[in-house]
Parts: structure tokens; sequence; C-alpha cells
């Protein structure tokens, strides 16, 4: 069957039902799943927040207990002391000086950096560079630290990092369509656990607003909204 004439009736059905409970959307999410290749899973989470102030402005990172089901290449940018710790703890590459030139010449062959704070200044000359992908170090999602080793074991694991958007959404990938439905369930209550822990007190009314997930390939299923905090407790 091609993808088309298998994603109509699944459209028609989502047009129809509008809302699933979490089971359903997680079931429904693997049976949309048609590409020929494994397939992310993502969730978006809206958040009753104003992100743009300050202090609602939501960032963090979480450990998900079956990783994303993708290989993490990581930067360990670090002094010469620091170097053979990254690379036993499984970085992909690790130095200093040397990779922010690179960088700056445009090598960018890596997924996630992560720097102990002393070489912070000299990040500063790539920040233009790294921060509009994503890929600055920030003390606040574990990527600056001096325990280097356990950072690395950890993004190497499947920890994410997560922050609100201009509309206060939260968009992370939750897994791959192989892991089946158990461990994309897990996957992504750890990850709302960890968001809801994260109000802001100056954040009135309903905080977990709407959830939607959805394949690399398919169509976004909305979860009901009324039980999302009833998940999380």
């Amino acid at each position: 069957m091609s993808r088309k004439k298998k994603i109509e009736p699944l459209n028609k059905k989502i047009r129809d039902q509008k809302n699933f409970t979490l089971e359903e959307a997680v079931e429904f999410l693997l049976e949309s799943a048609c590409a020929k290749f494994d397939e992310t899973v993502e969730a978006a989470l809206i958040l009753g927040v104003d992100p743009k102030k300050s202090d609602q402005a939501i960032r963090g990172a979480v450990a998900l207990p079956n990783g994303t089901g993708k290989k993490v290449r990581i930067l360990a940018l670090v002094k010469p002391d620091k170097e053979q710790e990254a690379k036993d703890a499984g970085a992909d590459n690790a130095g200093s000086d040397e990779f922010i030139e690179k960088i700056q010449e445009g090598w960018l062959d890596f997924d996630k950096v992560i720097a102990t704070p002393d070489m912070m200044s000299s990040i500063g000359k790539i920040a233009k560079i790294l921060g509009p992908k994503g890929l600055m170090p920030n003390a606040k999602v574990g990527t600056v630290t001096n325990d280097i080793s356990q950072a690395i074991k950890e993004l190497k694991a499947g920890k994410v990092d997560f922050k609100t958007d201009k509309k206060g959404i939260v968009h992370t990938p939750i897994g791959k369509v192989s892991f089946g439905k158990d461990k994309i369930k897990e996957n992504l209550l750890a990850f709302m656990k960890k968001v809801n822990t994260m109000k802001p007190q100056t954040s009135k009314g309903k905080y977990l607003k709407k959830l939607a997930l959805s394949t690399t390939m398919g169509p976004g299923i909305k979860v009901n909204a009324s039980n999302l905090k009833d998940l999380v407790v």
C-alpha cells in the first residue's frame, strides 16, 4: 500500500475523533508510521506560560529511560588535562582551541557540545555560530560542568534538553517507532514529569495545556487535554 493510501484514512480518523487518550494516541501513532526508515517520535507540549517573560521561559533537560534511539556525536571542549577523561567517557572529539578554530572555519560534525567552565571565555568566540543552532553549552541543561565524564555518559544514554519556543511550546524527541508502545510511553511520561516540576510560580491557570504526538512523516495526534495533569502525578 502506498504511503498516500495509508495516510488518507488515518487523517480522516484524526479529524473525526480529534482527541485521543494517551493509550490510543500512542497506538495510533505507531499505526500511522509508514516510512521505510525508523521514524523519530516527537512530543509537542503546549504550556500555560508567557515565554516573553524571563521568569516563565522553561529550559531544562531530562534523561529518557529508554534513550532516543539516535547516536549522539559529542564534542567536548576542555583543557588538555581533561581530554583523556572526555574520550574515555565516550566523547567523539575532545580538545580546546584547535576545535574552536575548526568551528570558525565551518566544521560542525557534532550533535552536542559539552564544556568545562574554564573554557567558556574561549567559546564566546563561536557563540554566534553555536547559539542559533542550539549547540551552545549551557549550565541549565548540564552541558557546562566540571563533571565532564558524567555529562557525556548521560547524553550518550539519551539525555535531551528542551526549552519553550516563542509560542510557549516545548518540542522534544521521545524515541523511535521501533521502541514500541511501552517504551515510548515511559519516555513521554519522564519528559512530562520533568516539565511539570518546572512550573514557574508566576504562571497562573492550567500549566500543561495541550499535547500532540507525531512521527517524522506522520500526522500530529492530539492527546485529550483533560487528563494531562493526571498523567504526571
